[in-house]
C-alpha cells in the first residue's frame, strides 16, 4: 500500500509560482509512475503531468505545456510539479497519484491509479 502526502499549496496572484510535492511512502517495482491531476468542468478530475519513475520522463497535458515542469527525487520517493504563470483557472484541490503498471504506462488516465493522496489547494486570484 502506497500513501502519498502532498504539500506546497496556497493562494498566489495570476502569474505567480507555486512548487506542490507529493512523497510516497514506498515504492517496490521501477515499473511504477506518479503524476498529478485537478478538477475540471464535466470531470472528476483532468490529467496535470506524470513521470515514469524509471526513465525519469514527463507526461505534460497541452493546458499546462510550457508552464509546469515535473521532476523526482528517487532517494525521497518524491515528486515536484513547479509551476509558473499560474492563471486563474489553474484553481482547484491537486491530487498526487501513484501506480504500478506491468505493460504500458497509461499516464493520463485516472482509473490507472490506484493510489491517491488526500490533495493540495491551488487558488489562484485574478
Amino acid at each position: 500500500q502506497v500513501h502519498l502526502v502532498e504539500s506546497g499549496g496556497g493562494l498566489v496572484q495570476a502569474g505567480g509560482s507555486l512548487e506542490l510535492s507529493c512523497a510516497a511512502s514506498e515504492r517496490t517495482s521501477s515499473r511504477y509512475g506518479m503524476g498529478w491531476f485537478r478538477p475540471a468542468p464535466g470531470q472528476e478530475r483532468e490529467f496535470v503531468t506524470a513521470i515514469m519513475w524509471n526513465t525519469g520522463r514527463p507526461y505534460y497535458a497541452d493546458s499546462v505545456k510550457g508552464r509546469v515542469t515535473i521532476s523526482r527525487d528517487n532517494a525521497a520517493n518524491t515528486i515536484y510539479l513547479q509551476m509558473n504563470g499560474l492563471k486563474p483557472e489553474d484553481t482547484g484541490l491537486y491530487f498526487c497519484a501513484a501506480q504500478y503498471y506491468s505493460g504500458t504506462f497509461y499516464y493520463s488516465g485516472d482509473q490507472k491509479y490506484a493510489y491517491w493522496g488526500q490533495g493540495t489547494q491551488v487558488t489562484v486570484s485574478a
